[in-house]
């Protein structure tokens, strides 16, 4: 592993992820609630936008870096089944089994997913490919392809140049970029099937939710 690599991991699973974590725990509603106030839409309405070409009986998803689950939380109540979750903080993964309900989350890194090519008809990071450095954005992609059959889904800060942000005083910690297109630019055989921007109501901020399939 390298310097970079481990000084990264040990800020996140240390106190500062265990305080991120502790900042971001939220029921459905409260998160509905929260994004009303920041995009002026829900975000269980977002999700519902975004997949929508994709019927709920696929069979299993995954969220890599999923914390305590407030994502899986919100896709178990718009009726998607056998979701999964990985983390690499063991304190998230302890505050996702008392929010959750029948919800397999394990300890495991978008560098080294623990799971067989193809298991997952759909893979999705929610806020994650932006804090990984741009050096290993590439390795956390392949590891999402690999596991993926069929869907690669993402929310994350847009930015169509790769840029570094401050975050809560530190650097090296968090990135804009247009990770759809990375995901495009690395992979021929993946097509976009549907992307939705949202800018802030305060700032000029923007996310993107994207959905990519393979061919």
């Amino acid at each position: 592993m390298k310097t970079e690599e481990i000084v990264q991991l040990k800020k996140w699973t240390g106190d500062f992820g265990r305080n991120y974590t502790n900042r971001n725990i939220y029921s459905p509603a409260q998160l509905d609630k929260a994004y009303m106030q920041t995009y002026g839409v829900s975000h269980s309405q977002m999700i519902k936008d975004s997949l929508s070409p994709i019927k709920k009986d696929i069979s299993r998803i995954l969220e890599v870096g999923c914390n305590a689950g407030n994502e899986l939380n919100i896709l178990q109540k718009l009726g998607f089944k056998e979701l999964y979750g990985i983390e690499i903080q063991r304190y998230a993964i302890e505050k996702a089994k008392e929010i959750t309900r029948n919800i397999d989350i394990i300890k495991g890194s978008a560098f080294d997913i623990p799971f067989k090519d193809g298991y997952f008809d759909l893979v999705f990071t929610a806020g994650v490919l932006i804090h990984i450095p741009p050096i290993y954005i590439y390795k956390a992609m392949d590891e999402i392809y690999r596991c993926s059959k069929k869907y690669i889904w993402g929310f994350e800060y847009f930015s169509e140049d790769y840029k570094e942000i401050k975050y809560r005083g530190n650097r090296k910690l968090l990135w804009k970029a247009d990770f759809a297109r990375l995901y495009l630019k690395r992979f021929n055989n993946l097509k976009m099937v549907k992307e939705d921007k949202y800018k802030y109501l305060k700032n000029n901020n923007i996310d993107t939710i994207f959905l990519l399939k393979k061919k």
